[in-house]
């Protein structure tokens, strides 16, 4: 019989802007803007959500459990949207991010030793 397998991993593979997600939240908690801007910083403007997909993707990960509206205090109302809502990680979406970027990580190491990308030097 083989070993049970981590729950996380049912979660595996995450779709590329899930993962932009989870990983933005790794620095605290964000509310929707802040997450889209984290990402668009990342990746040099090269991912650009909109509102709409940005939601849904978040809806699906809290709907999943890997992240949650904070109960965060919100900023004095002159500084702050009182629509906002703040995320966070769960220790679940913590386990599933660390999952998949050590999934990622392998198949990195993968195509080093086939050389289709040369090794980064230490």
């Amino acid at each position: 019989m083989a070993p049970a397998r981590p729950p996380e991993q049912s979660f595996l593979p995450l779709k590329p802007t899930e993962l932009l997600i989870l990983m933005m939240l790794t620095a605290g908690e964000r509310h929707g803007y802040a997450i889209r801007q984290d990402i668009l910083d990342h990746t040099d403007g090269a991912v650009e959500l909109e509102a709409g997909n940005l939601y849904r993707h978040i809806r699906r990960l809290e709907e999943d459990g890997v992240l949650e509206e904070s109960g965060r205090r919100r900023p004095a109302a002159a500084s702050d949207d009182e629509r906002r809502r703040y995320y966070r990680l769960t220790p679940l979406g913590r386990r599933v991010l660390a999952a998949e970027l050590r999934r990622l990580r392998d198949l990195v190491r993968l195509a080093e030793e086939r050389r289709v990308i040369a090794p980064e030097s230490a």
